[in-house]
């Protein structure tokens, strides 16, 4: 076994025990997914007189096309299992610059309505945008934790528990990687062990070859 394959062993163990203790606590987690639940489109800005293609998108990611939205004044609601979602993720420290937009086949995509989207947005997993004469939209996020304006005691609870959770997931970390390069080691020396072993072996060989090959001529005493 070589010593890549140890450290390559090692690399992915690592990475499990990572995985596990972020399963276990989940409110390390910073990314909470967003679908769409509702969407009802007031105007279209196409000259022609075609059916829109609506799609929602943030800075720096893919555009999500929403293919059922094709006229305006109709309320479209959905399950949240469409193949098209989710339509992103947020992280709870951070916005996105999102919006709804109509794609153009002459001109730069029309605008909808463009806006800093943010886990703090949702109010128990719910989270309305209204664009006057433009949309109407619903979104849910489960998993965005929205706390009320004041409440400093929770915040502060929650930064003292998310403490506590980053120094358990080092602590566990720091452990397996020790456990690791232990075990690497005595792979190792265990290597060299066996290589001198065999060695020796074969040098012993090699003067029992060469009396017999003396036997047979004899050249012996």
């Amino acid at each position: 076994m070589s010593i890549r394959n140890l450290l390559n062993r090692g690399v992915s163990r690592n990475f499990l025990a990572l995985c596990i203790v972020c399963s276990c606590f989940p409110g390390l987690i910073l990314s909470a997914v967003v679908t769409l639940d509702s969407i009802e489109i007031f105007n279209t800005h196409e000259w022609f007189p075609r059916k829109p293609t609506v799609y929602f998108a943030c800075k720096g990611e893919n555009r999500t096309f929403l293919p059922d939205v094709k006229n305006k004044n109709v309320p479209y609601v959905f399950k949240g299992e469409e193949s098209w979602q989710p339509l992103t993720k947020l992280e709870s420290k951070k916005c996105k610059r999102c919006g709804f937009y109509e794609q153009d086949t002459i001109k730069s995509d029309d605008v909808f309505d463009e806006w800093e989207f943010c886990s703090s947005d949702f109010k128990d997993g719910n989270y309305v945008r209204v664009k006057e004469k433009e949309f109407n939209a619903t979104f849910l996020c489960t998993q965005c934790a929205s706390v009320p304006n004041g409440s400093t005691e929770a915040s502060a609870s929650d930064k003292r528990v998310n403490k506590s959770h980053i120094a358990i997931v080092i602590v566990i970390s720091a452990l397996v990687s020790t456990v690791m390069i232990i075990a690497a080691v005595a792979v190792y020396k265990y290597w060299q062990k066996r290589k001198r072993e065999q060695d020796q072996a074969r040098f012993l060989k090699l003067f029992e070859d060469g009396d017999d090959i003396e036997d047979e001529l004899g050249l012996g005493p």
